[in-house]
């Protein structure tokens, strides 16, 4: 059974006694004419939650100096794994920027990518294999 991040009763913001279920470990794209509540979803129920709970496993003498997050209005939020949010900055007027370079998650996905990913021959199309001196003797 796959996991899941279950929302009962949201009612942040624009956000109507919503009920949903999202997929854990999945890409989620959150869309919607404006004024549909996706920021409210997103940051002010979402990761303000996730955030919250964050801060409320440091110790007593680490909260004192960090501002107190309210709960977010909804009847259960299960689930919910750590949050991470990007901000999002129009400071870039290049037409030829993407959103991983507005949000200056670029670095992270070439790092993430370059890790992650495996090398194909441009010609071929076979996956490139990091050999040894004796493996390549081997080989000729």
């Amino acid at each position: 059974m796959e996991e899941i991040i279950a929302l009962r009763g949201v009612k942040v913001h624009n956000l109507k006694n919503i009920d949903l279920d999202l997929p854990v470990g999945r890409l989620i794209i959150i869309t919607g004419v404006s004024g549909s509540g996706k920021s409210s979803l997103a940051f002010d129920t979402l990761y303000a939650e996730g955030q919250r709970r964050y801060l409320e496993s440091l110790s007593s003498y680490a909260r004192q100096f960090l501002e107190r997050l309210d709960k977010p209005d909804a009847e259960l939020i299960e689930g919910l794994p750590p949050a991470i949010a990007i901000q999002q900055k129009a400071t870039s007027k290049n037409p030829r920027s993407t959103v991983a370079t507005v949000t200056e998650i670029y670095d992270f996905l070439r790092v993430l990518y370059a890790r992650l990913g495996t090398v194909h021959c441009l010609k071929c199309g076979r996956p490139v294999k990091k050999e040894t001196i004796d493996t390549m003797a081997e080989t000729l």
